[in-house]
């Protein structure tokens, strides 16, 4: 397994923090890979640390609640200081009482867990201002290739915007099996994290939604909208209940809310959300006759990028007329327009003409999948290939 440094460059200023340290994300994108190598890297550097993995039977049997956890860790301590790492925590009867309290002791508490039971809402509320958070992803196309070329397998920039960057999927051997697994991967997050974690009653009716969201990923929507298309679909569901469905798929990582930046208001307008997949294989195993959607799932790929890269984005609306991101970082903004290819003229026009008039203080980029470089004066073009291997815009 490859090395995640982006994520434990962010994690290790808080490495001796008393605040306890939350990995959360979608089901199998590595969190507790990362748990462990924040583990090996302390190790050594001759820390004293403590790892428990609670999915395994014989540790939920030996510590089932947070007395049981408490005691364990305690009488393990001692003098030096103690890196505990609790992996999966939530089948621990008790867990935020045992962080509260672990965290007090002369140890640094680390901890992960299932989005069926643990999401931002339960260690908001269980450990109030006493974490800090970590959002890692599935691997972005740089991350994918490092691990595709260490497993010894071919992985282009088609396949990952076919297939995606859950690490799993590049370790099977052919196509047939990397769909199986994505597609037993989305029936345990949908089937058994969601619709059992929330007692879904109308099941047909919240995986309809979740199929339409997550395969019209990079379109805008509003919940009014998805209200009046399951409607025509002669699905019946009121506009409060798509709200709540949307928000039980964003909680648990499924899917990413854009909302629209207005040059008029300088606001963001909330209303109305761009919605992309946390990763675009979630499109492409709902594909028919294998006539998968790379132009949209494009766009998702290089949302993924800028969120990875620490930019906020949000959709950037000129007069009405859209550009696909707004990006800022320190200070700096950026625009990036993104389209598969601008070869044919009316490409070229419709997706140069959005900059038109647009404020020449923010960097305007467009990303395409051409191979010939389009820039002009005051655009920069990027090959999806450049974009994706790029530390910074």
């Amino acid at each position: 397994m490859i090395i995640r440094e982006h994520y434990l460059a962010q994690i290790r200023p808080f490495y001796d923090s008393d605040l306890v340290k939350v990995l959360v994300g979608i089901r199998r994108c590595g969190k507790s890979i990362i748990l462990r190598q924040m583990a090996d890297e302390l190790t050594a550097q001759g820390k004293k640390c403590l790892l428990l993995d609670f999915d395994v039977r014989s540790v939920r049997k030996a510590l089932p609640d947070a007395d049981a956890l408490i005691d364990y860790v305690t009488e393990r301590i001692g003098d030096e200081k103690t890196y505990v790492f609790l992996d999966e925590v939530q089948n621990v009867q008790g867990w935020n009482e045992a962080c509260r309290t672990l965290r007090l002791g002369n140890c640094s508490v680390f901890i992960t867990g299932s989005n069926s039971k643990l999401l931002s809402r339960e260690f908001t509320k269980e450990l109030s201002g006493r974490y800090v958070s970590f959002r890692i992803k599935p691997f972005v196309f740089c991350e994918a290739k490092e691990y595709a070329d260490q497993l010894g397998r071919p992985f282009n920039v088609s396949d990952y915007l076919i297939w995606g960057g859950f690490p799993a999927s590049i370790e099977q051997h052919d196509e047939a099996s990397m769909r199986r697994y994505l597609e037993d991967l989305n029936a345990t997050i949908i089937y058994n994290d969601l619709e059992n974690r929330y007692n879904i009653r109308k099941k047909d009716v919240f995986e309809r939604i979740t199929d339409f969201v997550l395969v019209s990923n990079a379109r805008i929507f509003s919940a009014k909208s998805i209200s009046d298309y399951m409607m025509s679909e002669n699905v019946s569901v009121t506009v409060p209940t798509v709200i709540k469905y949307l928000e039980y798929l964003r909680e648990a990582y499924v899917i990413n809310n854009v909302p629209l930046f207005s040059s008029k208001t300088k606001a963001k307008m909330n209303y109305y959300y761009k919605i992309y997949d946390e990763d675009v294989s979630l499109n492409s195993i709902r594909s028919v006759g294998g006539r998968y959607d790379i132009t949209h799932n494009l766009e998702n790929a290089v949302l993924n990028e800028l969120i990875y890269k620490g930019y906020e984005v949000t959709v950037y609306n000129q007069h009405g007329r859209e550009i696909d991101f707004r990006a800022v970082k320190e200070g700096k903004i950026y625009l990036v327009q993104v389209a598969y290819s601008v070869t044919e003229d009316k490409a070229y026009e419709r997706e140069f003409s959005a900059f038109a008039d647009v404020d020449n203080t923010a960097k305007k980029i467009l990303v395409t999948n051409d191979e010939i470089d389009y820039s002009t004066s005051t655009v920069y073009h990027y090959k999806l290939k450049d974009f994706l291997m790029m530390e910074e815009l």
